[in-house]
């Protein structure tokens, strides 16, 4: 039984051995014949019509494959496109936040140099200081600066801005701060001096930006664009001005005059920008106002009645006080008290 299974194996194996044999040989005879007719010219006209019909095929299919190329590469290119693009805008960024902080830089060091022209063209000490805050009233104009006691600033120092400008006044120190009154503050007063006529008024600060300089005589001409100054007068007695001479106010830009009166009002546009300081000068040597308590008159006499030497006579005014007597024996004026001093 198993002899004759194995029989009936071999004979269907060697039926398919004859079956893929005989079909190699008829595709090898296939392929003779068709290599001998290829290059028969009914074969070759076949082929170059078969290729004919096929041609815009082939050339569809070709673009096809081209335009797939090139949007394959045109994606690729934009991606890159977009990170080159972005890079760009950071770097832009950063050269426009970079050129913004060279600006402010060039910015204060051309008005801290301004400064220091200054403080070399005054004869007296100055300190620098950097405005640090404002006061947030409308109906005042006050500042504070970054010096005080720690820098030898006292009350009544006087403060300049760049051009040698007059700004105002210390009215309050502390350790290293103090507190600046400008002459635009309402309660500011400076006695000024036109340059060209020498006229003189009562420069008062105003909120709204322009300067009222008030009873200038009315015989003065004053002209539009005329420089204003400190007039630093001398009251006599020791008593000097609160301001030095010669420290810019500002400039005519309107005058009204009243043909019947008697004095007239200029009105001047400050030097500089009060409202927007940054960097001030604080003048900390000029003694202004009263004299020295050293200096002021005294009431102490000599055993012999006479005032001791250098001295000057204390007077109170009395009601009677009116008018001075004349000659030797005349009585001294009181002083006037620093609240009069311009």
């Amino acid at each position: 039984m198993a002899s004759g299974i194995g029989l009936v194996g071999g004979f269907l194996g060697t039926r398919r051995a004859r079956r893929r044999g005989a079909a190699y040989a008829l595709l090898l005879g296939l392929s003779i014949v068709l290599m001998a007719f290829s290059s028969s010219p009914p074969i070759v006209e076949l082929q170059k019509g078969i290729g004919f019909a096929f041609r815009p095929i082939q050339s569809v299919l070709t673009d096809l494959a081209r335009e797939v190329g090139s949007i394959g590469g045109a994606v690729t290119e934009i991606d890159q496109l977009r990170r080159m693009n972005e890079a760009l805008r950071l770097d832009n960024e950063r050269l426009a936040t970079e050129n913004a902080r060279l600006a402010e830089i060039r910015r204060e060091n051309d008005l801290l140099t301004a400064l220091l022209q200054v403080r070399g063209g005054i004869d007296y000490r100055t300190v620098a200081a950097s405005v640090i805050g404002r006061e947030s009233s409308e109906f005042r104009r006050v500042v504070s600066i970054d010096v005080g006691t720690d820098r030898g600033l006292k009350v009544g120092d006087v403060v300049i801005a760049a051009g040698g400008a007059l700004a105002g006044r210390v009215i309050e120190v502390g350790a290293n701060f103090a507190n600046v009154l400008l002459i635009n503050d309402t309660s500011s007063t400076v006695i000024g001096q036109v340059q060209t006529s020498a006229a003189t008024g009562e420069v008062i600060g105003q909120l709204g930006g322009v300067l009222i300089m008030q009873n200038i005589d009315s015989t003065e001409r004053i002209k539009i664009g005329e420089e204003v100054v400190t007039a630093g007068i001398e009251l006599g007695n020791g008593v000097r001005s609160l301001y030095p001479k010669g420290l810019l106010i500002g400039q005519v830009v309107d005058v009204t005059r009243d043909a019947n009166a008697v004095v007239q009002t200029a009105y001047l546009q400050p030097a500089v920008e009060l409202d927007k300081l940054e960097y001030v000068l604080v003048i900390t040597d000029y003694q202004g106002g009263l004299p020295d308590p050293a200096r002021q008159p005294t009431d102490v006499t000599n055993p012999d009645g006479t005032l001791p030497d250098t001295e000057q006579p204390f007077v109170t005014p009395g009601p009677g006080d009116q008018a001075a007597p004349s000659g030797p024996a005349a009585t001294p004026r009181a002083l006037p008290t620093p609240a009069t001093v311009p």
